[in-house]
């Protein structure tokens, strides 16, 4: 089945979200922000105030570092935005989705089923993944405007709160959905069940390394 193509807001309803299923290709329009472990831990631990209203401006937290600077004139140069792994930031997001009202967290790879369900689905959130990598300059093209650069001082332009306004910016693919299935363990199950039969025949390799294993299941991203 071709993979349905969706814009859609950064500020989406809860209509919006519901009618996303796993595998379509979505594009987002309107202001989204980035919020890694820099922004979580001052907003979160440190008890910071967050410097937007959220999610009323936005409710789509992209986890990335812009390939950016700020010129001496005080304006952005920002060409391309690199997704990072979202597992990393797992811990800290309960509380920010409860606590901002973030509807699509966009990143690399996702989380489990297990997390998608305990706080993405109670708080009507969905995992919007970027699709494999080298996609940075492609999702540059979806930035119209850098709005502002919040806590840079602070945490420096990596870490940092960028709020970038983006038009058509994608694709990015739906890897949750309303009941918490995950993309990702849905498509390695689907392949697990080949495994044996892919490497039916061959012999076990000669030369290892250590730590190597000949269990083909361990070779999937669970």
């Amino acid at each position: 089945m071709k993979p349905r193509k969706v814009v859609l807001s950064t500020t989406p309803s809860a209509e919006d979200i519901a009618k996303l299923r796993l595998g379509d290709i979505v594009y987002l329009d309107g202001l989204m922000y980035t919020a890694r472990e820099g922004v979580y831990m001052r907003a979160l631990e440190q008890q910071a105030n967050i410097p937007m209203e959220l999610p009323s401006q936005s409710a789509a937290n992209f986890h990335c570092s812009p390939a950016a600077n700020i010129r001496a004139d005080g304006t952005f140069d920002l060409g391309a935005v690199t997704a990072t792994a979202s597992f990393r930031f797992a811990k800290w997001l309960p509380e920010w989705i409860a606590k901002t009202g973030a509807k699509l967290i966009i990143g690399k790879g996702g989380m489990s089923s297990k997390d998608y369900k305990s706080y993405f689905v109670p708080n009507g959130a969905v995992y919007l993944s970027t699709v494999g990598y080298g996609t940075g300059a492609l999702l540059g093209r979806g930035v119209e405007n850098v709005e502002a650069v919040h806590w840079h001082e602070e945490l420096g332009l990596a870490q940092a709160m960028w709020v970038i306004r983006c038009r058509h910016m994608g694709p990015f693919i739906v890897a949750s959905d309303m009941e918490g299935n995950c993309l990702f363990e849905r498509e390695n199950e689907k392949i697990s069940k080949n495994l044996d039969r892919i490497y039916e025949g061959t012999r076990p390799a000669v030369l290892k390394r250590f730590g190597e294993t000949d269990d083909r299941s361990e070779e999937l991203i669970g």
